[in-house]
């Protein structure tokens, strides 16, 4: 599969965005919020446009990533930055196809060459150790609740990137949803329906 990845630009915001829509929805609950995320993180000084990414297949927008700008804080109150993944999208339609691997591998070395140390995800262990991410606990890394669990994953950009960076990381507000909010962006969309399925936790 011929798969063409290029820096996101102001013309694929709302695509994207359905693109997202798309690829959440009904996965974690009925509908989803992940396409307003998306949209909350491009105007929140954290986000990283260097680091937004399209995924093209035959010119047909297939997938999407982007970054955000991560605090730790240490036990003295000394707050160092890396990395935050996410969300990353691809159309279910090209889900399991090497999409979401390729956009990826290539955004983590783009960030390589900007000088980052680190990045931290949320996400499936089984899925994102392919990548050489690992429980953040080895790094000394913890929710802000001082908790670490198998979900929560860090990756070091270079060897040794992550010496010295120990303590919690202070989630980013944009990541949280008001239902209100919600409710009036789904308007921009077209209508779509929700469903209640097995597996979803919120």
């Amino acid at each position: 599969m011929d798969i063409t990845i290029r820096r996101e630009e102001p013309a694929d915001f709302y695509e994207t965005e359905m693109l997202t829509r798309e690829a959440f929805w009904d996965i974690y609950q009925p509908g989803c919020d992940e396409h307003l995320i998306v949209h909350q993180i491009r105007r929140d000084p954290a986000f990283i446009p260097e680091l937004a990414f399209v995924a093209f297949v035959q010119d047909k927008l297939a997938g999407h990533i982007m970054f955000t700008r991560a605090v730790i804080r240490s036990g003295e109150n000394r707050e160092q930055e890396l990395l935050c993944l996410g969300p990353v999208s691809v159309l279910p339609s090209f889900q399991k196809q090497g999409i979401g691997a390729a956009l990826i591998r290539y955004s983590l070395k783009e960030a390589g060459t900007l000088g980052f140390r680190g990045v931290l995800l949320f996400g499936d262990p089984a899925y994102y150790s392919r990548f050489g991410f690992v429980n953040a606990e080895r790094y000394g890394i913890t929710t802000a609740e001082g908790q670490n669990f198998d979900a929560f994953m860090a990756l070091e950009l270079y060897e040794k990137g992550l010496d010295g960076i120990r303590g919690k990381y202070l989630e980013n507000p944009v990541f949280q949803v008001d239902p209100k909010e919600l409710e009036a962006f789904e308007k921009l969309f077209p209508p779509k329906e929700k469903h209640k399925r097995e597996g979803q936790f919120r």
